[in-house]
């Protein structure tokens, strides 16, 4: 499925859901305007196409100890496929690591990363990141406030 086989009533699903995940299908079917059975079928029509790709719960991490929130630019040694891949690979393995990009620009790499505290943070970079055999250069970036938090598209 591609957007533009998308009709007005999906979009209004995809926005309604984007903003909360676990509304139940009678009222996702209210917001939309149409009643609960083709909602059902059109949710379960955008999941099978991969339009919507799951569901989660978005977590208050200071709530949980994790005050940290950091970006890291990575520059490789070597841009080779081999290289862009092991890193990749790599960033699968580091649990602080929350979301990772590859990139165009300075850096090859963008990683989100999500700490206890700025020493357990050092210590990956210095220990874990920087150690990482593919790694040449490491910008780290420390948040001081989320200003912004949205779904991640525009509908």
């Amino acid at each position: 499925m591609f957007r533009a086989e998308l009709d007005a009533i999906d979009i209004r699903i995809l926005k309604e859901l984007q903003a909360d995940g676990r509304m139940t299908n009678v009222e996702l079917a209210a917001r939309a305007g149409i009643s609960a059975p083709p909602c059902l079928r059109r949710v379960r029509k955008l999941e099978e196409a991969g339009i919507i790709e799951g569901y989660t719960a978005m977590l208050n991490a200071p709530a949980l100890g994790y005050d940290l929130v950091a970006f890291c630019m990575v520059g490789l040694k070597h841009q080779s496929e081999a290289n862009l891949k092991a890193f990749a690979a790599a960033t699968g393995e580091w649990p602080m690591v929350r979301q990772a990009w590859m990139v165009s620009g300075d850096s090859d790499f963008l990683l989100h990363c999500v700490a206890e505290n700025l020493t357990r943070f050092q210590d990956f970079v210095i220990e874990e990141l920087t150690a990482n055999a593919q790694v040449d250069t490491v910008r780290t970036m420390l948040t001081i406030r989320q200003v912004k938090k949205v779904g991640l598209v525009e509908l």
